[in-house]
């Protein structure tokens, strides 16, 4: 039996209905929203020997059916995901992973399918809500519902949800995901929004987000499975026992400052452990049960004594108080043939950001379920197994690397110039180089450094740090710049990345169930500082963009022609641009607005460029006089191109400054001539005539005609010898040359 239930978000309605689709999965359930409709499943499986983390994978599905079209790829079918439905089914995994109960090990999946795409409607959005409610009417035992919602801000006014037009011109994009009473994630990119706006927006959202988890309960209580048994499985005391009499080695090992050296000191006393305890408590067979055993209670001791190192004596393991950022370093123009470089160091924590700049047809298509869009903005991150001193095969970027990208993209959006004002295509790759917490926020600051070394003119610099959290009752401490230790055993990721006028982007993660008001504000308060102080840093090793972009990086020149006008520069498919690309060795794109952006690696060429260009859409005006090429032959005049594409007659009559019998016995396909346009009729023919020009110039012209090179005709020999010339490479030098 099918069934309903209908929720109010400000002035939006959404509905959630089960029992009729995937009946089979553990819980089902079809979120719709204007015409959105998402089909969100949780499924879950028994649990697989060996397996000692949560499996939970989020898949984020887009249909092309879903806007009414084909997919363009060549099997015609969807393919890999995109990096947009990659961040999705991140945003999705990230609020509800913490809320599985401790120890679980069951494979759990949730697909969510979107099947009609509203661009007022966002999917993923739907997805979010769907999923917890998927999982709170199963037997999956999963017992804490969540909401999820959108917030946007227009001329000063927050808006649940906005519609299209409404985050066009909103000044912040919240996504935020939370419990009844408190938040669980943030995901945020903003116009440089004061912190005090940003917590009104955070508690704007908690109104929204309790009536998305009420409208779950009432599911579950109307039509929810009862939750299947689940019990954690409990070592054997003895074995945790005798582990837990190594804890004050443990906490010695701990407060090693440097991160290699206590690395290498807890490693050494987890060995020593083991070589002591596995042959004492394994019988034969059981060694690897054992081993297993000890090293998950020397994990979970060695999180306890970190967390309490923190907590109750407010000392952290490399001795800095508890809101002290590391070492900071900043550095530019660190490669020399590059567009633009900088470096950004944070303890141990380092990344190289490399700037480069092309042209508009660089930039990134992005096809999705709305539009296609063009992405002139792109920021990749690389994290290379050298950067934490370990080995693993070298993949194409997965989750976490898009997901580090994409944020670092929201932070800088911001500051960056608009199309008119700098119409390049800018990429940036950041290189972590070492990693001990928080590169992703060390990818933004090297990237802005590196903008500005590459004289891209950024309204002001942006910078990002990673808070954290441990908390155990009503005791808490915020921490400023976590390492890696602090991030793992630690209750909250929380980044904050932004300029000095306000925020640009955040990204939180919650570990525990969720925190209050007060932890959130305290947060953000502690981030500003510590923004400020890296700013600060920055500042000292680049305080403004470059007035001059780098030698090496490519000059663009943007020019406006009549629309009607583009068609005289590409040509027939796409001649006329492409003879212009090749002899001037440019890239050209051309909007239907008739602006064309032109981009060489020499002024020369650009300029080369726009001459060709000119040329191409000059208007032939009457009374002029150019030197045209003959282009055809007829019985009763010549035909003459005057301006590239375009040809007039030379009457027979109007050939000479005497009577001429043929036209042959003047002129020949190639020649250059002197011709003056003497009318142009309603039907845009070109009429024109050299005997015009002969008895203005006289003998000079005929001099100047002269003067021009001839076509001279071609031989059966030299066709063949050119054919050869061209199967040997093209050229009689040797081969092939390599354009620059």
């Amino acid at each position: 039996m099918v069934q309903s239930w209908e929720l109010e978000l400000g002035s939006r309605k959404i509905t959630l209905e089960t029992g009729h689709y995937a009946k089979q999965a553990n819980g089902s359930v079809v979120v719709k929203g204007g015409d959105s409709v998402v089909l969100v499943t949780a499924t879950m499986s028994e649990p697989r020997p060996g397996v000692d983390f949560l499996p939970l994978m989020v898949n984020f599905e887009e249909r092309v059916y879903a806007i009414g079209r084909i997919p363009g790829s060549w099997n015609r079918r969807e393919g890999r995901p995109r990096d947009v439905a990659t961040l999705n089914a991140r945003l999705i995994d990230r609020p509800l992973r913490p809320l599985f109960p401790e120890g679980f090990r069951n494979d759990v999946q949730i697909i969510a399918t979107v099947l009609s795409f509203d661009p007022d409607y966002e999917p993923e959005m739907l997805a979010f809500i769907g999923a917890s409610a998927a999982l709170i009417i199963s037997d999956i035992p999963f017992t804490t519902p969540i909401g999820g919602i959108k917030v946007g801000m227009v001329e000063g006014e927050l808006i649940c949800n906005p519609t299209e037009e409404e985050r066009e011109n909103s000044s912040l994009e919240l996504i935020i995901a939370g419990t009844k009473d408190e938040i669980t994630m943030v995901e945020a990119c903003a116009q440089e929004v004061p912190e005090e706006e940003m917590i009104e927006a955070l508690d704007f959202s908690k109104e929204y987000l309790r009536k998305i988890v009420e409208i779950q309960e009432k599911m579950q209580s109307e039509v929810g499975r009862e939750k299947a048994e689940f019990e954690a499985a409990q070592p054997d005391p003895k074995i945790v026992n005798e582990v837990r009499t190594y804890s004050s080695d443990l906490n010695r090992a701990l407060r090693v400052k440097d991160k290699l050296d206590r690395q290498e000191a807890v490693d050494l006393l987890k060995e020593q452990i083991l070589e002591i305890l596995v042959p004492r408590f394994a019988e034969d067979g059981e060694e690897e049960e054992v081993e297993k055993i000890i090293k998950n209670e020397f994990e979970a001791m060695l999180k306890e004594n970190v967390r309490q190192m923190i907590i109750k004596e407010k000392k952290r393991p490399d001795e800095r108080e508890l809101d002290e950022i590391r070492d900071l370093y900043s550095a530019v123009s660190i490669l020399p043939r590059v567009h633009g470089s900088a470096e950004f160091t944070r303890g141990q924590t380092q990344a190289l950001s490399v700037l480069t700049l092309g042209a508009i047809g660089d930039s990134q298509i992005m096809f999705d379920l709305g539009e296609f869009e063009q992405k002139r903005f792109m920021l990749h991150y690389n994290f290379p197994p050298y950067s934490v001193g370990e080995t693993w095969p070298m993949r194409p970027p997965g989750r976490r690397e898009i997901g580090h990208g994409a944020l670092g993209e929201k932070a800088m959006e911001a500051v960056l110039p608009d199309n008119e004002e700098f119409p390049y295509t800018i990429r940036l790759v950041s290189e972590i180089l070492e990693s001990n917490g928080s590169t992703s926020q060390a990818s933004i600051c090297a990237s802005s450094l590196a903008l500005m070394d590459g004289g891209v003119p950024l309204k002001r610099h942006v910078a990002g740090i990673a808070m954290g959290l441990m908390k155990e009752g009503d005791e808490y401490a915020i921490l400023t710049d976590i390492q890696g230790l602090e991030d793992f055993y630690g209750d909250m990721d929380f980044k904050v990345a932004g300029t000095r006028e306000g925020i640009t982007a955040l990204q939180m993660d919650i570990k525990i169930g969720g925190i209050s008001r007060e932890i959130m504000v305290q947060a953000l308060n502690q981030a500003k500082k510590a923004r400020l102080e890296i700013l600060d840093n920055m500042e000292e090793a680049i305080s403004e963009p470059r007035s001059e972009l780098s030698p090496f990086a490519p000059r663009m020149i943007t020019i406006q022609i009549d629309p009607e006008q583009i068609r005289e520069i590409i040509g027939p498919q796409g001649k006329t641009i492409r003879k212009i690309t090749e002899e001037t060795e440019t890239k050209i794109d051309i909007e239907d607005s008739g602006k064309i952006f032109i981009l060489g690696y020499s002024r020369e060429d650009v300029d080369r460029a726009i001459g060709m260009i000119e040329e191409l859409t000059r208007d032939v005006e009457i009374g002029e006089t150019y030197m045209g090429t003959v282009k055809r032959l007829m019985n009763f005049g010549a035909f003459v191109e005057v301006l590239p594409g375009k040809e007039g007659l030379v009457h027979i009559s109007r050939l000479a400054d005497y009577r001429v019998k043929s036209v042959e016995d003047v002129v020949s396909v190639g020649d250059k001539i002197w011709v003056k346009v003497t009318d142009i009729d309603d039907k845009d023919r070109i009429n024109l005539s050299r005997e015009a020009v002969l008895k203005e110039k006289g003998k000079e012209c005929a001099e100047e005609e002269s003067r021009n090179p001839q076509p001279k005709a071609r031989s059966d020999s030299d066709s063949s010898e050119r054919r050869n010339d061209k199967r040997r490479g093209g050229n009689r030098g040797g081969g092939n040359r390599n354009r620059r």
